[in-house]
Formats: C-alpha cells, sequence, structure tokens
C-alpha cells in the first residue's frame, strides 16, 4: 500500500482539524449571509455596476470550494483542479477590488488585503507544488482568515452595500 500522494505523507493527508472544521463552517454561513443579502437587494441590482457582481461572484466561488477543500482528502486530483480554482477565484477577486472603489473614489484599508492576497497566493500555489504541506496549509488558513471571513465581515458594516442589502 502506498503512504503517500505524490510526495506528500499519508499523515498530511489526514482530515480536517478543528480549525479546518471551523473554517469551512463559517465560509458557509459568510455564503449564507450574502446569499441573502443579495437576494434582499434585488431592488437595486440594476444600478450595481458589473465590476462588483464580478467581485461578488468570485467571492462566492471561493467561498463554496473552501468547505470542499478543507473537508476532503488533500492531495488528490481533485484537491489540486479545485485549488487551483480557488486560488483564481482570490486573485480574481483581490486584482477586481481595486477597481471598487468608495464614495470619496479613494482606497480603503480593506484594500491591503486585497495586497495581502496578491502576493500571498502564489506563495500558496508555490508551496502546494513543491509538496511544502506545512507552509501550504499555513498560508490556506491565513488566506481563509483574513482574506475571506475578516474581509468578508466588514463588507457588511460602515454603510457598504452588502450591510446596506441586509440591513436595509
Amino acid at each position: 500500500m502506498h503512504d503517500k500522494v505524490k510526495g506528500v505523507a499519508a499523515q498530511d493527508l489526514k482530515g480536517p482539524d478543528r480549525l479546518e472544521r471551523a473554517l469551512g463552517f463559517l465560509a458557509l454561513v459568510m455564503m449564507a449571509v450574502i446569499l441573502v443579502a443579495i437576494t434582499r437587494g434585488m431592488a437595486e441590482w440594476a444600478r450595481i455596476p458589473a465590476v462588483v457582481w464580478f467581485h461578488l461572484a468570485t467571492m462566492l466561488v471561493t467561498l463554496a470550494l473552501t468547505p470542499m477543500l478543507l473537508w476532503r482528502r488533500r492531495g488528490d486530483y481533485r484537491h489540486r483542479v479545485m485549488g487551483y480554482v480557488w486560488a483564481g477565484s482570490m486573485m480574481a477577486t483581490a486584482i477586481d477590488s481595486l477597481f471598487i472603489r468608495g464614495h470619496n473614489g479613494q482606497f480603503s484599508v480593506i484594500h491591503l488585503l486585497s495586497a495581502f492576497v496578491i502576493v500571498m497566493v502564489p506563495v500558496l500555489v508555490l508551496a502546494a507544488r513543491s509538496h511544502n504541506v506545512a507552509r501550504h496549509r499555513r498560508t490556506a488558513r491565513g488566506l481563509i482568515i483574513g482574506a475571506l471571513l475578516v474581509a468578508g465581515f466588514f463588507t457588511f458594516p460602515f454603510g457598504r452595500l452588502l450591510g446596506h442589502w441586509l440591513f436595509g
């Protein structure tokens, strides 16, 4: 019996730990809240720029893939394919966010996360390709916590679009 999948030890292919189960669950909750907000904002859809719709779409893809990547077997072909889609979606979201500005046309603090993602997604992919499982896992967790969940949370307060749609 083989104890390695493309250079990854069987120990590294274990199921999710508590943090990964929690992060997958929180990604699903965030996705559900965003979908509720989008549904509630239906009356305003026509006035929303395409760049914002693209941002929402890529973020929803990332949120949907997060639990699948965290909860299922790692290191196999399906994980790699979903991982490339996840990384591409994260990168597209980060780049797209640079074209979304506040009412005053300026960048906000949240745009610092875009720079973080643009730097860290290649680190994530390179760590995976070089079978540096520990670095890949740390980077994935950091991106999920910082760029998905924390940034996602800050799309609701301070009069932002999703918050407006969700809370009225």
